[in-house]
């Protein structure tokens, strides 16, 4: 009996296990078919074309593939990199007193070489040297530059040349400001008188500057010749390259005291030079012998000049001296009044000790004064002036007008 209702419940659990449902097979993969075909369904109603949606999803690739580049090269350089400082290390140890001299000497090559460049990048000034000895004369001739390097913002620069002897700095020379010109062809001489026992102590400056008409003239570079380095038996005509320059500390002239007066109706220009203080020291006992010049240009020509009386031994002199001058109101607009401190000299030339200007073309205090002599009609405008050397003022009246 036993047996018997042991056999039927085998029975009964083999009918049951075939009665339940089997537990589907696939039932992952049919999970993913209708998330897909959702997902497609989607994109179907999606407010953009098939092709527009293929685009996004290349560019989105792009980008991941991209990144996952520029990520690899990163780790590939800082796994080199170590290898390399490692083998620096071990040259090191082996002789570090030898590195350290051989690394000394290339830290000095580098920055030697650093130089080099630098002034490569100047630019380079050919001149010619010739000494005329019956006329006791230097004469020294500027004929062009090439590669100066660019000073303005436009790329280019306006350069000219200033040429000068030292140590005494007496005379200066300046060629004309070529607009623009990084390569200029300038082609102008000058002579200094100096006796030829006198030379070998001297040093020959030439000087590039770029003129800049609103603000301080910026040196390009330079080259200075020592007299007793060269010989003068026969003229010289050579190319060097420019090396770097500061320039020269602007040494304090003085200033003056003008008054300017315009009466349009009558065509009258009246200029008084009231006064000058802190003149340079110009003669031996420390003292200068000042008169002022007045010289009226336009259009670049030189109209009318005057003078002052000379102030013996003096650097504050008073003069108060009134010049009136017939300018018509249609040459007003474009006149340029000139103003010339000198030294005066009872056995050699007269010294200029500095220059002002004022009128058109001028900038800072000189176009200040003028507008308002215009501005202001038939009344007297008196105004402080700072003296500028006189290559400066030159080069700024030769320049043409923006």
């Amino acid at each position: 009996m036993r047996l018997v209702s042991g056999a039927r419940l085998r029975r009964a659990a083999e009918e049951e296990e075939r009665e339940r449902p089997a537990p589907p097979a696939h039932h992952s993969n049919h999970q993913f078919s209708s998330m897909k075909s959702k997902f497609f369904n989607e994109l179907t109603h999606l407010p953009m074309p098939m092709w527009a949606v293929g685009a996004i999803v290349f560019v989105v690739l792009a980008l991941v593939a991209s990144m996952g580049f520029c990520i690899y090269r990163k780790c590939c350089n800082k796994a080199k990199k170590p290898k390399k400082v490692r083998e620096r290390k071990g040259g090191r140890g082996r002789r570090k007193k030898d590195k350290e001299g051989e690394d000394g000497e290339d830290k000095k090559e580098g920055e030697d070489g650093k130089e080099d460049e630098e002034k490569e990048n100047l630019g380079k000034l050919e001149y010619s040297l010739d000494y005329n000895f019956n006329d006791n004369q230097l004469i020294v001739g500027i004929l062009q530059a090439q590669d100066l390097a660019a000073m303005d913002l436009g790329g280019t620069s306006d350069p000219y040349v200033k040429v000068y002897m030292l140590p005494d700095k007496k005379k200066k020379f300046e060629t004309k400001v070529q607009r623009k010109n990084l390569s200029p062809v300038f082609n102008e001489t000058f002579s200094f008188k100096i006796p030829y026992s006198e030379l070998g102590g001297q040093t020959l400056v030439l000087q590039v500057f770029d003129f800049d008409r609103f603000g301080k003239h910026d040196v390009i570079g330079e080259i200075k010749i020592p007299m007793n380095s060269i010989d003068l038996a026969q003229p010289i005509q050579e190319w060097k390259d420019l090396v770097g320059g500061e320039k020269e500390e602007q040494e304090k002239l003085g200033d003056i005291c003008i008054s300017l007066r315009y009466v349009p109706t009558a065509g009258k220009l009246t200029i008084n030079i009231m006064e000058a203080k802190n003149l340079k020291k110009m003669d031996v006992g420390g003292l200068s012998d000042p008169f002022v010049k007045v010289v009226l240009q336009h259009n670049g020509k030189r109209l009318k000049k005057k003078k002052t009386s000379v102030k013996q031994n003096t650097l504050n002199p008073y003069f108060n001296e009134s010049f009136s001058f017939e300018i018509p109101f249609s040459q007003i607009q474009k006149l340029q009044v000139v103003i010339t401190v000198y030294d005066y000299d009872k056995l050699g030339s007269n010294d200029a000790i500095g220059k002002c200007w004022m009128g058109y073309g001028a900038s800072g205090v000189g176009l200040r004064h003028w507008s308002d002599m215009l501005a202001n009609p038939r009344r007297p405008v008196a105004q402080w002036h700072t003296l500028q050397p006189e290559e400066e003022v030159d080069a700024a009246l030769k320049a043409p007008i923006r």
